[in-house]
């Protein structure tokens, strides 16, 4: 067990970001189907509010129930990573919520949030400082 590198997280990150981006293009296909893509665009407000609504929890859902129930994403999963608070222990949901926002906080200065995790001498982002948790690697067990 040992911190993360930031090329696992950047690996882990772009796997669930397909992920993501395809549960996005799903939502999209739903909500033009019945209307058409016109007619989304120029619908009711109420309509566009409900689809942006949508937009924004899917991401926030997959990666706080994750994160929260299991630990870690498909992403992490694969890159062996696994979501703990900083003393080891499981994460809560508000400990995931908090850290979602902050790994927004993260990217807004061009990903610098994360590189901070190559300066940090635990290998922390901002956001696993802000949110008091951490991504730790779990290597293969031979045998």
């Amino acid at each position: 067990m040992q911190n993360t590198s930031l090329r696992r997280r950047i690996g882990a990150i772009l796997y669930d970001a397909f992920l993501v981006i395809a549960c996005l293009a799903v939502l999209a296909m739903l909500a033009t189907i019945p209307l058409g893509f016109e007619r989304v665009q120029t619908g009711s407000p109420i309509y566009l509010a409900g689809y942006n609504i949508l937009r924004a929890l899917i991401p926030f859902l997959f990666f706080t129930l994750y994160w929260w129930k299991v630990g870690m994403t498909l992403g992490m999963q694969s890159w062996r990573l696994k979501l703990e608070k900083l003393d080891g222990s499981d994460v809560t949901f508000g400990a995931v919520t908090i850290r979602f926002f902050a790994a927004l906080l993260s990217w807004a200065p061009a990903g610098l949030g994360f590189l901070w995790s190559l300066w940090d001498k635990d290998r922390l982002a901002w956001h696993d400082r802000i949110s008091k948790t951490r991504l730790v690697y779990y290597p293969k067990e031979d045998g």
